[in-house]
């Protein structure tokens, strides 16, 4: 198994002097007094399995296994600092060797963490499987990021934020759901602004969506990002505007994002919706797609404010992420490319 991301001798150094640099003057233009984002959640590493072909029960076959850092909140917020939003990470980890590596992690992709760590739960990790098609499934352990209290919440780093990102894995067990409604509220009370992604289809299901509902939309969330699977549990619709359409019912207040996968994306905002074709068919791996389309969507709405242009952006960041293996995988020319706004 190789560590992917090159995370074991990192010039620690180095990297410091990287992040205040990144705090000063970042890709996009902004200052370090351009209040920050924020993102609160899941650190976890992902072990992921890519079989050449179908796994068969009972089975051996050949593929790739890596070991790559994920978690859809830590995800979101490396996606959105590869973009030049500075950004924060709010999270819990083991005291132990990976947990450790994640601070590594996090401290290389410029990201400002703010972690709690505990001796009583090991840091995070998830089992993904990614069949010969691209498309993956997991199994996700219950870590030391399942266990965040709102005790131990960074209450100025939170409440100093411009935008604070919450993902549904925050809120489908708690802890960590009250931590997480209580950084909403913390940052609302100082004029943030707040997203919410849906998280995941199956475990809305095994909530139950009245359930999952009720400690998430009196959140008064301004922007949400469901993918199609999400929205469709969510409302009962399969047409991606009819979807929008009850979302923004059930969130009256919040931009509406539909992820729609191979179909691109569906912006619907003051009841005018606008599609955005996808920018590739050349799936490998799905894992962190809509991640790093939320991240790519927050660097870029929060200092336009155009969500079609951030949209079109976002679709262009994720489109590359899904012709590589991983929610995170190394930046090249082409990505380095397209990370540079017009």
């Amino acid at each position: 198994m190789r560590l992917n991301g090159g995370v074991d001798g990192e010039d620690i150094v180095s990297s410091i002097a990287d992040t205040l640099l990144n705090m000063t003057t970042n890709a996009v233009g902004t200052s370090a007094s351009f209040p920050p984002l924020c993102v609160l959640g899941d650190f976890a590493w992902d072990v992921l399995i890519r079989t050449n072909t179908e796994l068969l029960r009972g089975g051996d076959t050949f593929g790739e296994v890596v070991l790559t850092p994920g978690g859809s909140a830590a995800n979101v917020a490396v996606w959105a600092s590869r973009c030049g939003m500075i950004t924060r990470f709010v999270g819990k980890i083991g005291r132990d060797r990976f947990g450790q590596l994640a601070q590594e992690d996090l401290l290389r992709e410029k990201v400002v963490a703010h972690l709690v760590e505990t001796e009583a739960h090991s840091t995070g990790s998830v089992a993904v499987f990614v069949d010969h098609t691209g498309q993956r499934s997991m199994v996700s352990g219950h870590g030391a990021d399942f266990y965040l209290l709102s005790s131990e919440l960074p209450v100025e780093a939170i409440s100093s934020a411009r935008h604070l990102h919450l993902t549904a894995w925050s809120f489908f067990t708690d802890p960590p759901r009250s931590a997480a409604r209580a950084a909403a509220k913390i940052a609302r009370s100082h004029g943030a602004t707040i997203s919410f992604d849906t998280g995941s289809f199956q475990m809305i299901q095994e909530m139950g969506v009245q359930n999952f509902l009720s400690y998430s939309t009196d959140l008064n969330f301004d922007i949400v990002l469901p993918n199609k699977e999400e929205g469709q549990v969510l409302t009962g619709c399969t047409e991606p505007l009819d979807i929008a359409k009850v979302l923004k019912e059930l969130f009256p207040s919040a931009l509406i994002v539909l992820k729609l996968d191979a179909e691109g994306s569906l912006i619907y905002d003051d009841g005018q919706a606008t599609h955005i074709p996808p920018a590739t068919n050349n799936l490998v791996d799905a894992t962190g797609a809509g991640d790093s389309y939320a991240g790519a969507f927050l660097a870029h709405y929060l200092v336009n404010h155009s969500a079609v242009d951030a949209a079109r952006y976002a679709t262009s960041i994720s489109a590359w992420v899904i012709e590589h293996i991983g929610a995170r995988p190394t930046p090249d020319a082409r990505l380095r490319k397209s990370l540079i706004r017009s």
